[in-house]
């Protein structure tokens, strides 16, 4: 509740005269005359709104009235405890205080002492009758009370409604927008010098929250203007590790939280473990502490920096659990999506675009940590296969309906809909169907030619497998994920190896003429698996021959390759190297990742080639990612404009559901939900998604993460050995 401060009025209503006021109370301040004389009329002090030039003003007295509900009194201020008070309310009485004068005057003689002197009045030499005198100044003190009634109603209101005006709707004027060496106040008061020298500015007026006019940089097209994809490029990186938690990202406060619960049983790996692990632990914040980490590793300075490092795109990892948790999931449930809107906000104030990526599915559609659990896949895959997809689907729809509001739609504008389902496990005809689904669901919250991208993960397969997936499908782009870490393992430096990723802008090309836009949603400068936990706790280095899951022979010690303090100036310019050769060939890019936090045992990160933010300060990446432009020697970069396509789409060539679910069979032999539920979704306007897939009551379940190998409950569904298969519908999004 915003409290608010009281303005104190003074009003002049004469000369001489005046009335101040406050919330609880209206001063007078009269002229004090010398003392009466009998010549005067004395039934009442007269107050008038000019001086008797033959009664000078010797000093001002004060009377105060203390506004109540039932009287108002008036009192000379300072006057001795002996002095009574007059309520200018109270009918005419012939009794009088004994003097209206200070006690200086007190030697002369009193025209109030009833005992010594008639009821009679002169005034300028005329005798009035006593009864007229008194309705006469009983009629003028009426108005003159009613003057200062009215008087004071008007103060009364103006103390009321000036301190709002100037407390609460003009304390947020200021300059709505700023360039380079503007000073920027965030939400908890603290401030930043906005240091943008690509004739970027910002823009946020809280009485227009949703403007669109801020500008990343002077050759980024501001969110009110067009993006030409094919001729404005995406220069992007990654949130990682703030609202889908990894181990080898680390946390800067809390201290790193895979870290401090290493010794936990069971130790934790993934989200899953690690919130399980956390909420056991009440005494030092419980579940608290994961949003104790969404507040500080990234905050809206972070967002500032990436504009001033001439990035133009963001994209943003969440986890389905910032939308909602079921039954023995342990995940802090819907804290995320809060700060996917500050992060909305922020992007949207920097004039930075967003790439919405959903980074989990129930279930994991990879068995990586990143998924949210891991170990098997269960997406598209066994038992619940098929229910998972259905809730991933959910999810896709229930985003695609948000975002597509029109204060969210310039500022969101490409979709990832899954990260990093791989082809191996769940098969390439049930990710295409699902795709299509996906893409069916959205266009038809969108419409065509509206609304996000819809950007497809390739599954781990080559640019070429999708040559001909979905022609003229509306406003789609394919993206990959071409990290070197992870394969074959050298003693090679950055210098050698920056032929690499030369090589991949060939195919780029070849693949926007062919498939149409193409984004590379993440790679690093990473040219081995070298860094803390890079592949996941407890899984070892391949570089350094420990590595859990597959035979690599030893190549050497990783702390060449980690110790960033003692990388010397050729070492940076080799990164700088691979780097500016990575922005060239993939062309449209979201380097992977901003930050990596620093570890809580060297106090350093520990896995610098991945940290974007840090290669900027130690000089191994460029200021300006334009000089990246050329690098390789591409003579022939994508220039061209892509066709949206008419959305025209053949639906039935890829059937949703697919014909079998591997190590599961068929979807209607499988445990699958039924589109009857709600989700509350909570934001600047309340979004309730209806038709969302629940259990049938009727039914049998079982754990999302329950692996490949159980068996299917019998009976499925009261006997039934099938059940029919039903869609969600499309919930029309509220209009702020």
């Amino acid at each position: 509740m915003r409290s608010i401060a009281i303005i104190f009025l003074v009003t002049q209503l004469g000369e001489g005269f005046y009335v101040t006021s406050s919330l609880s109370k209206v001063t007078l301040m009269v002229p004090h005359r010398p003392p009466l004389t009998p010549r005067l009329s004395a039934a009442f002090p007269k107050i008038s709104a000019h001086t008797n030039p033959r009664d000078p003003v010797t000093n001002t007295r004060t009377f105060s009235f203390m506004a109540s509900y039932n009287s108002t009194q008036i009192s000379p201020e300072g006057a001795s405890g002996s002095t009574r008070y007059f309520n200018p309310y109270a009918a005419p009485q012939m009794s009088r205080p004994s003097r209206f004068h200070n006690e200086q005057s007190s030697t002369k003689p009193s025209i109030y002492d009833q005992r010594k002197y008639q009821p009679s009045f002169r005034y300028d030499g005329q005798s009035q009758n006593l009864a007229n005198t008194h309705m006469s100044l009983q009629a003028r003190r009426r108005k003159g009370v009613l003057i200062i009634i009215i008087l004071g109603l008007i103060i009364l209101v103006l103390t009321i409604v000036l301190p709002v005006y100037f407390t609460v709707i003009k304390r947020d004027d200021g300059p709505v927008t700023g360039g380079n060496g503007s000073e920027i106040t965030m939400e908890d008061g603290t401030t930043f010098t906005y240091s943008n020298p690509f004739g970027g500015h910002w823009h946020y007026d809280p009485k227009d929250p949703f403007n669109n006019g801020a500008r990343a940089q002077s050759w980024t097209p501001a969110l009110n203007e067009t993006f030409q994809y094919g001729v404005d490029r995406i220069r992007g990186v990654n949130v990682g590790g703030w609202l889908t938690i990894e181990p080898f990202m680390q946390v800067v406060a809390p201290p790193a939280l895979f870290e401090k619960y290493a010794n936990a049983t069971p130790t934790p790996v993934d989200e899953y473990t690690l919130h399980a692990a956390i909420a056991a632990d009440p005494a030092n914040g419980g579940l608290d502490q994961i949003e104790d980490h969404y507040k500080t590793f990234i905050t809206e300075k972070d967002f500032a920096e990436i504009a001033e490092a001439g990035m133009n795109y963001v994209r943003i990892p969440i986890p389905f659990w910032a939308l909602e948790v079921r039954e023995n999931e342990p995940y802090l449930p819907k804290t995320a999506w809060k700060y996917f809107l500050k992060a909305v906000g922020w992007a949207r104030k920097y004039g930075l675009r967003v790439n919405l990526d959903l980074h989990t599915a129930p279930g994991s559609q990879n068995g990586w940590n990143h998924s949210g659990k891991l170990g098997d896949v269960n997406w598209l895959m066994g038992p619940m296969g098929f229910a998972n997809a259905q809730r991933t689907l959910d999810y896709i729809r229930i985003l695609a309906e948000f975002i597509n509001q029109p204060q969210y739609r310039n500022v969101v504008t490409i979709f990832g809909i899954l990260n990093e389902p791989r082809e191996p496990f769940s098969g390439m005809e049930q990710i295409q169907s699902f795709y299509v689904e996906a893409y069916r669901i959205i266009r038809e919250i969108t419409g065509i030619g509206q609304g996000a991208w819809v950007s497809f993960h390739d599954a781990f397969t080559s640019r070429g497998d999708w040559d001909g997936f979905l022609p003229n499908a509306d406003r789609v782009m394919l993206d990959s994920h071409p990290y070197i870490a992870f394969g074959d393992q050298a003693d090679e430096g950055w210098g050698v190896r920056t032929d690499a990723p030369c090589g991949w802008g060939g195919d780029v090309n070849r693949s926007m003429e062919i498939f149409g836009m193409n984004n590379a949603g993440e790679f690093s400068n990473a040219i081995n698996d070298c860094g803390l936990w890079v592949n996941g706790v407890g899984q070892g280095i391949r570089y350094e021959g420990s590595y859990v899951w597959e035979d690599f022979p030893r190549i050497g010690d990783c702390e060449r390759w980690t110790d960033w303090t003692k990388f010397d100036e050729q070492t940076k310019g080799e990164i700088k190297s691979f780097a500016t050769a990575s922005f060239d060939a993939l062309q449209n890019y979201f380097f992977w990742t901003w930050k990596i936090g620093d570890s809580i045992h060297s106090g350093k990160v520990e896995s610098p080639a991945w940290s974007y933010k840090l290669g900027l300060e130690q000089g191994w990446m460029p200021r300006d990612p334009r000089e990246a432009d050329g690098f390789c020697g591409n003579t022939a970069p994508f220039t061209g404009t892509f066709k949206t396509g008419d959305g025209n789409v053949d639906l039935g060539a890829y059937p949703w559901p697919p014909s079998t679910i591997r190590e599961g069979g068929e979807p209607t032999a499988l445990p699958t939900y039924t589109p009857t539920g709600t989700l509350l979704l909570e934001a600047e306007s309340t979004l309730t998604a209806s038709s969302v897939m629940v259990p049938v009551k009727s039914c049998s379940y079982l754990d999302p993460w329950v692996g490949t190998e159980a068996s299917i409950p019998t009976p499925l569904c009261g006997g039934n050995p099938k059940r029919d298969l039903q869609r969600s519908s499309v919930t029309q999004a509220p209009m702020i």
